[in-house]
């Protein structure tokens, strides 16, 4: 988790990564009752990631496109 932030920054990684995170939480809490907090954080982490990757494909930014007004 550092070494994205470092990376790409703390308000790029909050912009990709807000939404799936929410969601991934409130799935987690509503709908994750393993008994055990390691399967549960697994679960939330598992969930995040494959929501990341979804909303990764879902919304690429265009290369070609010009955002200079």
């Amino acid at each position: 988790m550092f070494s994205l932030l470092r990376d790409i920054g703390i308000q790029v990684a909050f912009k990709q990564e807000a939404v799936p995170f929410v969601i991934a939480f409130l799935l987690a809490e509503f709908f994750y009752k393993f008994h055990s907090f390691a399967l549960e954080c697994l679960a939330f982490l598992a969930t995040w990631f494959v929501l990341s990757y979804v909303q990764s494909l879902l919304f690429r930014p265009s290369a070609g496109r010009d955002t200079s007004a």
